[in-house]
């Protein structure tokens, strides 16, 4: 199968570079370089009203390094302290982060992280590991943890995260699904399980290759990328090699609703590529990094797909942020050089690493 799958990724990659060069918009005069690392790697960026940065990180070596760092004068400092980013082996992974995944601004100005729970790729959750922890940047502390466990299976690898009201959508990118979780009640529910809009329909690539975890597998990233409409009544996910798919809200709130009835409402969007991660300001556009064509892509609320930039410095793009100036801030992750997805093998990450910003002049969204 994986013999088959290669050339037509190969045709694929061909076919989206032709299109590229006729719809490229902004040149690489674009891209401000704005924060580095000699040493680690991040998979996003978040920044606060007052300017505050924040970004997840991956620790290269298990056991060492921050999961959660602010940015302070050009360097990351773990927060909100070194205990909740001093987990290893033993220590209570209801208390401390283990895999940092996601991390955001809330609608109120806190800080919120996503907890895979998982020490390595492919490893089951730890039990009390899946989390979502609220953080107060008035006081830097930890204000509420909401535990993802009881929605969660061995299998599961919970990604990504937006809000809508009350309510937080939740993409699991191990067992096929989507969490709904009412911040009221605490209240956990699965939705889409194991629904065909959620699977990836072929194994994860990033610069024209196809990847393979640190055991050699073909690695498979189910349900992923996820955003909310302006209005709060359209939600947007996709496994992270697309597409876009698209359900109205109200049938994800419906906790009355049967799946069978839910996956009716389920719409392909846009038909996308391979992603590292998103973006949408407050008209709906969304902003999708392209981890083989090494782009960004804008995609309108029509469904309509252009290059907003190409540049063969933004390898393997991540979640990215949309400040209070209209700034898009793109951080180039790499993760598909490292050993995780690169089959094991010594880093190739070419430091520093790096997050960009580009001018776009949009709104941000704040859900």
């Amino acid at each position: 199968m994986t013999r088959l799958l290669i050339p037509a990724l190969l045709l694929a990659g061909c076919l989206a570079s032709s299109a590229r060069a006729a719809d490229a918009q902004a040149g690489p005069d674009a891209l401000e370089p704005v924060l580095h690392s000699d040493s680690l790697v991040f998979n996003g960026i978040t920044r606060a009203k007052d300017g505050r940065v924040f970004s997840p990180f991956q620790r290269q070596s298990k056991g060492k390094g921050i999961e959660l760092g602010e940015w302070r004068d050009g360097k990351p400092v773990a927060f909100p302290d070194e205990a909740w980013n001093a987990w290893k082996q033993g220590d209570d992974p209801a208390k401390a982060f283990v895999a940092v995944n996601a991390i955001r601004i809330g609608p109120e100005g806190d800080l919120w992280v996503v907890d895979k729970g998982a020490p390595g790729m492919g490893e089951a959750p730890l039990p009390g590991g899946p989390k979502l922890v609220q953080i107060d940047l008035a006081t830097n502390t930890v204000r509420k943890v909401y535990p993802l466990q009881a929605a969660t299976t061995d299998r599961s690898f919970i990604d990504d995260f937006r809000f809508n009201g009350r309510n937080v959508y939740l993409t699991d990118a191990g067992q096929p699904g989507l969490l709904v979780l009412d911040l009221d009640t605490g209240g956990l529910r699965r939705v889409l399980d194991g629904h065909w809009s959620t699977i990836a329909q072929r194994p994860l690539t990033g610069q024209g290759r196809v990847l393979r975890d640190d055991k050699g597998k073909l690695l498979f990233i189910h349900a992923d990328q996820l955003e909310v409409s302006p209005d709060g009544k359209t939600f947007y996910y996709q496994a992270c090699t697309g597409p876009l798919y698209s359900i109205e809200t109200r049938y994800l709130d419906d906790a009355n609703l049967s799946d069978a009835e839910r996956a009716k409402h389920v719409t392909l969007f846009a038909a996308t590529v391979a992603t590292g991660g998103t973006a949408i300001d407050a008209d709906g556009t969304i902003y999708a990094s392209d981890t083989d064509g090494l782009r960004i892509l804008k995609i309108l609320p029509d469904g309509t797909m252009s290059t907003l930039v190409e540049d063969p410095r933004l390898v393997w793009v991540d979640a990215m942020w949309i400040d209070e100036q209209g700034g898009l801030w793109i951080p180039a992750a790499q993760m598909n050089r490292t050993p995780t997805m690169n089959g094991g093998e010594a880093s190739a990450v070419k430091f520093p690493t790096t997050i960009y910003r580009m001018q776009i002049g949009a709104k941000p969204l704040r859900n």
